[in-house]
């Protein structure tokens, strides 16, 4: 959706499939000469298929479901893999991972994390990044990561 300026503003959740946002993951992995190993891919399935933002030892305890020895040093560094290479977002105050909605894009984005149900919404409008810069540059700053959470209550929790 466009907001009358150049600056183009999205707003969505995750609504892509699982099942396509593993294919899009693996074109993005083939193209930038990654390796998505099958562990990898399996825990960004994981990811992907819980449809809200899922806790490290969540994600364990699936794969010990399938493959019995699974151990949490060997989900952190598939997790860490996902995170480095942008293909999953980590929302910091709550511990949690979620799916990346633009797998080929290395980008920031802020989240709208709701309180009750837990859902994660991405809020892709490149305006907040830049404002961010802006401030940060203004101050003699040189940022290296951000991370920006907003915790209150959805639209669908209000209603309830």
């Amino acid at each position: 959706m466009s907001n009358g300026s150049s600056v183009k503003v999205h707003a969505h959740h995750h609504h892509d499939s699982p099942k396509d946002f593993v294919a899009a993951v693996e074109h993005a992995s083939e193209e930038r000469g990654l390796r998505l190993t099958p562990l990898r891919k399996e825990v960004l399935e994981l990811v992907a298929a819980a449809g809200k933002p899922v806790k490290a030892y969540d994600l364990l305890d699936h794969l010990r479901e399938r493959h019995g020895n699974a151990a949490p040093p060997t989900v952190y560094r598939a997790l860490d893999f996902l995170l480095e290479h942008g293909f999953i977002h980590k929302l910091e105050s709550i511990n949690a991972f979620v799916s990346c909605h633009h797998p080929a894009e290395a980008h920031q984005v802020p989240f709208l994390i709701c309180d009750v149900c837990s859902s994660a919404q991405e809020v892709c409008d490149e305006r907040v990044a830049e404002l961010i810069e802006a401030q940060a540059k203004a101050f003699g700053f040189r940022p290296q990561a951000q991370s920006l959470e907003v915790h209150g209550i959805c639209k669908n929790c209000r209603k309830a």
